[in-house]
């Protein structure tokens, strides 16, 4: 592979995940679905479907937001019945944010969201072209310069 390719592949990238680009992403996502869902609070459901039951000091290093914004998005979430605390068996002082029924019934449905927003933005691609990018983009993440001791590379 050659540089140019390597480049154009980084400069894709940052695209993706310039701040306003996911924040125009997550408020799309999330119209429409109540109060307490919005663009701020997405990347809190987004990171505790992703990591399970954990702390709000984790929970900030994977969502890339401080502790303390963590915690209030997720006092919102939690007045809305999506996310709930429970005390760490492993340090009586801490607390785990964990996702309630709704929260992950509410997860669900915007995974579905961005599926879909996805699958449209793919429609025009030519047959098979979508899949052979799916594969590429999968082993990438999979394979490519990436931190996994962290957990998944790819955001959903």
């Amino acid at each position: 592979m050659d540089d140019g390719t390597g480049q154009d592949i980084a400069d894709a990238l940052g695209l993706l995940l310039r701040r306003t680009t996911r924040t125009r992403l997550h408020r799309a996502l999330t119209d429409g679905m109540g109060e307490a869902v919005d663009e701020l609070t997405y990347p809190v459901l987004s990171a505790l479907a992703r990591t399970g039951p954990c702390s709000a000091a984790q929970l900030a290093a994977d969502a890339g937001i401080d502790r303390s914004g963590v915690t209030r998005r997720a006092s919102r979430l939690e007045d809305a019945g999506l996310v709930r605390r429970e005390p760490d068996p492993s340090d009586r002082r801490a607390a785990l944010l964990v996702l309630t029924d709704a929260g992950e019934r509410t997860v669900a449905r915007l995974r579905r969201r961005l599926a879909a927003l996805i699958g449209d933005s793919l429609a025009s691609w030519p047959p098979g072209e979508a899949e052979i990018f799916a594969r590429g983009l999968r082993r990438f993440a999979e394979e490519g310069p990436f931190d996994h001791g962290a957990g998944p590379a790819v955001d959903r």
